[in-house]
């Protein structure tokens, strides 16, 4: 594949690099924010060698290519001549406010929210695959949480957790083109080890008169990302006001200033009640019925897969893990992959055309790593009938999941991958042994159905 060659038709076809205010990736799909969604031609781009399939949800374009994502974003970002974090400010405020305008303020929240996270994604997940692991060793004995093997690589896993506060608010100044320092600072602020003491000890302490809820924001999401969104937009304010020359350490000094005690008063309060609403929400809503809600995620997550909305939830169930530690509906999301794999490889094995038998062969196997857009754009969505099969297996596979009282205990992985984090820390339990059942059946039933109920010679 000539990725060069892939990345400039894409281009031409979004409306040429002039169009593009952001680009970044994540797994299998190029995801644009455009500054005029008009001037891109979806079905040119549809017709690109190499694209699997386009969507527009949650303010973005989001061209699909599949695990050769990372080629051509690569590509991409060197014809548009722009880094990565750069994109987003390479415009003026008057394209900026005319993409604004055209989109809506859902949109543009999860926009928000999306381009702070997905930077993070692969670093969470393999902390989260690590610590799962260990808990697995550890349960069989296989390791000692003595050993400094143990220590050293938990450190790792539970640290990147731990000073979650610290990665988003370097995340979070990047995405406003702010000083990632500055963020780094804030968030630093909120996990330093004495403030975390005397939390624990439950001191009572104030600022200039005014009484300070002090609370354990180790691992925590809204809070940092609240409080960095205030420092960027003063130090944008400021930061033509003060003369140049004393410019370098005043501009983050009077930020800081002015953020930090906001936060310990006002932001991080607010954003741990929000955070702590959304999560008993959520388990609020799954408890009503777990197995009803297990059976439609199980069976229809795919199709908001298709529409692009499955990253509006990735900040509800990563608060989910933060502020619980387990998240039951990502546990029932994960196992319905297998179905979508299951799938596939009975497509693969009922056809004659060796082409056809080697698409299935190969987009099953991403499938069971977690890799899914392959699968729904080369065979679901074309020849229908294994998407069938896949919504009945994931259905009744989520259904069994919740019945069984799965949970995640950390997030990232898909598939096989995830299976570590299915390990309960505290030892195996029945979350992992449902993960087992759940992705079994997951896996071959909607295999099954598809070989059965697909023709030798399938047709478009």
């Amino acid at each position: 594949m000539d990725y060069q060659k892939l990345a400039k038709e894409i281009i031409m076809h979004v409306g040429g690099s002039q169009n593009i205010e952001h680009v970044t990736h994540c797994m299998t799909r190029l995801r644009f924010v455009l500054d005029d969604d008009t001037k891109a031609n979806t079905e040119k781009v549809k017709n690109i060698s190499g694209v699997l399939g386009v969507t527009s949800s949650g303010g973005q374009y989001q061209v699909i290519i599949g695990t050769a994502v990372s080629k051509a974003f690569e590509q991409v970002v060197k014809l548009i001549d722009i880094k990565e974090e750069e994109t987003q400010k390479s415009h003026g405020p008057e394209t900026h406010k005319k993409s604004k305008e055209q989109t809506s303020l859902f949109n543009r929240f999860f926009k928000f929210i999306s381009g702070i996270i997905f930077p993070v994604i692969g670093v969470m997940a393999a902390a989260g695959i690590t610590k799962g692991l260990l808990a697995g060793l550890s349960s069989f004995g296989l390791i000692s949480t003595e050993s400094g093997t143990y220590q050293v690589l938990f450190a790792m896993a539970d640290g990147f957790f731990y000073f979650l506060p610290i990665i988003l608010g370097v995340a979070t100044a990047n995405k406003f083109g702010s000083n990632i320092y500055i963020g780094a600072t804030i968030g630093a602020t909120l996990v330093y080890p004495e403030l975390l003491t005397l939390f624990n000890e439950g001191v009572n302490l104030t600022f200039i008169g005014i009484p300070l809820v002090l609370a354990n924001y180790a691992n925590s999401v809204f809070p940092i990302i609240a409080a960095v969104s205030l420092a960027a937009l003063i130090e944008k304010r400021i930061k033509d006001k003060i003369p140049s020359s004393v410019q370098l350490f005043l501009t983050p000094l009077v930020t800081l200033l002015l953020t930090v005690p906001v936060t310990f008063l006002v932001i991080g309060p607010a954003m741990l009640f929000i955070s702590d609403f959304l999560a008993t929400s959520t388990q609020y809503i799954y408890n009503l019925s777990p197995i009803i809600t297990g059976i439609l995620l199980g069976a229809f997550w795919q199709l908001i897969v298709i529409f692009g909305l499955h990253y509006a939830f990735i900040p509800v169930l990563i608060n989910n893990i933060a502020t619980m530690g387990q998240d039951p509906v990502n546990a029932i999301l994960n196992v319905t992959v297998f179905a979508l794999a299951g799938a596939a490889l009975g497509f693969a094995l009922k056809q004659k055309d060796k082409t056809k038998r080697s698409l299935g062969f190969s987009t099953g196997l991403t499938g069971l790593f977690g890799i899914t857009e392959p699968i729904i754009y080369g065979i679901a969505v074309p020849y229908r009938k294994p998407f069938i099969a896949a919504f009945i297996g994931g259905g009744i596979a989520g259904g069994i999941t919740a019945a069984m009282g799965a949970k995640m205990f950390g997030f990232g992985g898909n598939a096989l991958f995830a299976a570590p984090l299915f390990i309960n820390p505290e030892g195996i339990d029945i979350s992992f042994t449902a993960y087992i059942i759940a992705s079994s059946i997951a896996f071959f039933i909607p295999l099954v159905i598809s070989y059965l109920i697909m023709d030798r010679n399938a047709k478009v």
